[in-house]
């Protein structure tokens, strides 16, 4: 994948997914559900490159969902994916 985001600008746009999803009660259940985390386990894991990109995966595993975020924040849709590959065991294989 080109283009990819590394570091903090891949950081700060799953930060940005993860307030976003704060605004979204009923996302917001599901990625709680989905981890395992406690409100408190939120703030303490989401400075870890390895949980931002779980919750990257969990936005990018709902389209609709992923969609209305880039309308929302003014991203495209393809944004989060990218900074995705720039978090740990975000590495795509390259097909072509």
């Amino acid at each position: 994948m080109t283009g990819a985001m590394a570091g903090e600008p891949a950081d700060r746009l799953a930060l940005d997914v993860l307030s976003w999803m704060a605004e979204q009660p009923d996302l917001l259940g599901r990625f709680m559900a989905a981890s395992g985390a406690s409100p408190d386990d939120l703030r303490t894991a989401m400075h870890r490159p390895e949980f931002l990109g779980f919750v990257l995966d969990h936005l990018l595993s709902d389209e609709a969902a992923l969609l209305a975020f880039a309308a929302d924040r003014g991203v495209p849709p393809d944004a989060p994916a990218r900074a995705r590959a720039g978090l740990p065991g975000g590495d795509l294989p390259e097909w072509t």
